[in-house]
């Protein structure tokens, strides 16, 4: 993320003696990725940001997978997840795991309590807001999160989620093992975004001001690797991470709605690349929002069904109605998996439905993996099993 910013106070020159009014140090930390080699920023602490006084194992909510055999579509009801006590729910411990593989876990949550604080080490985390809002504090700043955020968080932000209002905050988590940002063919050698790309530096919302709390003994969950897979420390740390009076730099963390996203049209059908709002590494995210479709006088607004030779695509319908799987079941909180090596297009009949229609009324987030997803214990749970046979209206056993 190369968009310079600068909050609160920060010394003329990095590196350097930065006082408080009384004269002591602040501590300088770099936040940095690659190592010293790529994006990162500086904050100045009033305390020692690497002190602890205690560390604790913390197990983490279910992280267990199982292959997707027999290779098979698969329609996951995410709304059935939502816990009748979700109040009581928050968004870091109470995520259900739905799919995963070595570079990316997508969970799902409906929650209504403030989250501890929390910092994932592995990667970036990126979260769409479904419905709700909540208030998200973190180390830089508060962020303000409302229906059809993204909220981008890089690794190992300490933050937490404070949800707000009379619904749950319904939450799709997408947690990364490397970082996430726009793709490439979006910027400049120098990092700008291109007049090209479907949105621009002004549609990315950072902190405006520091956020400094006080505090002793405070606890942070940390998710981390470990030599079988993820796992969680919890920390004590003597004087609270919330303590950062300035920071400069180019890593931090944002958000982005998805209506400030602007469609490419075309005159026939265009390819989901179009949709892409973010990407990490084996993976990337698209966006799927009302807009205009194809113009051509025999075009097929609808897409042509296609093989995903090299990755398993995630559909997570979050608003509107998708033309192509009218009649399969699927509606607003559902995720649709089709997976590599099997070919996926449009539900019966939906080609002919869709000629002569000039607008789609659709909003879904949708994530490619080129390494095969498993599932989770989530996506167990919220399965549809009816849904592979929709196309043929023939289950196994007719």
């Amino acid at each position: 993320m190369s968009y310079y910013r600068s909050v609160g106070h920060v010394p003329a020159k990095r590196h350097t003696q930065h006082r408080t009014a009384e004269g002591g140090l602040h501590y300088e930390e770099l936040m940095g990725e690659e190592g010293f080699s790529s994006d990162s920023s500086l904050l100045y602490h009033l305390g020692v940001p690497s002190a602890i006084v205690d560390a604790t194992e913390w197990e983490l909510p279910d992280q267990t997978t199982r292959e997707n055999r027999p290779l098979l579509p698969r329609h996951l009801q995410l709304h059935r997840l939502t816990s009748t006590d979700w109040k009581a729910v928050d968004v870091v411990t109470g995520r259900r795991l739905v799919l995963g593989n070595g570079d990316v876990r997508i969970s799902y949550v409906a929650a209504g309590e403030a989250s501890p604080l929390y910092r994932n080490a592995i990667g970036d985390e990126c979260v769409y807001v479904e419905s709700g809002a909540a208030t998200v504090e973190t180390v830089f700043g508060v962020l303000h999160a409302v229906q059809g955020d993204y909220v981008l968080i890089p690794r190992a932000t300490t933050h937490r989620w404070i949800p707000s209002g009379s619904e749950p905050l319904r939450a799709y988590v997408i947690e990364a093992n490397s970082h996430i940002a726009p793709p490439k063919r979006y910027l400049s050698r120098y990092g700008q975004l291109l007049e090209h790309a479907p949105y621009c530096e002004r549609d990315l919302h950072g902190p405006t001001e520091p956020f400094v709390v006080e505090g002793t003994d405070v606890e942070v969950l940390v998710k981390h690797r470990g030599s079988r897979g993820v796992v969680g420390t919890r920390y004590v740390y003597p004087t609270h991470p919330f303590d950062v009076v300035g920071w400069d730099g180019c890593l931090y963390p944002y958000t982005f709605n998805i209506a400030d996203f602007e469609p490419i049209t075309g005159r026939v059908h265009q390819p989901p690349p179009v949709h892409q709002v973010f990407e990490a590494d084996n993976f990337v995210i698209c966006n799927f929002v009302p807009r205009k479709v194809d113009y051509h006088p025999l075009a097929v607004p609808v897409p042509y069904y296609h093989s995903n030779v090299d990755s398993d695509e995630v559909m997570f319908y979050c608003g509107g109605n998708y033309e192509a799987r009218k009649g399969s079941g699927i509606a607003q909180g559902s995720i649709s998996l089709h997976p590599g090596g099997h070919s996926h297009g449009p539900q019966p009949g939906a080609i002919e439905r869709s000629l002569g229609i000039d607008f789609f009324d659709e909003l879904a987030v949708m994530v490619d993996t080129f390494r095969p997803l498993e599932l989770g214990e989530g996506g167990i749970a919220a399965e549809d099993d009816a849904y592979a046979w929709t196309w043929s209206g023939r289950g196994p056993a007719s």
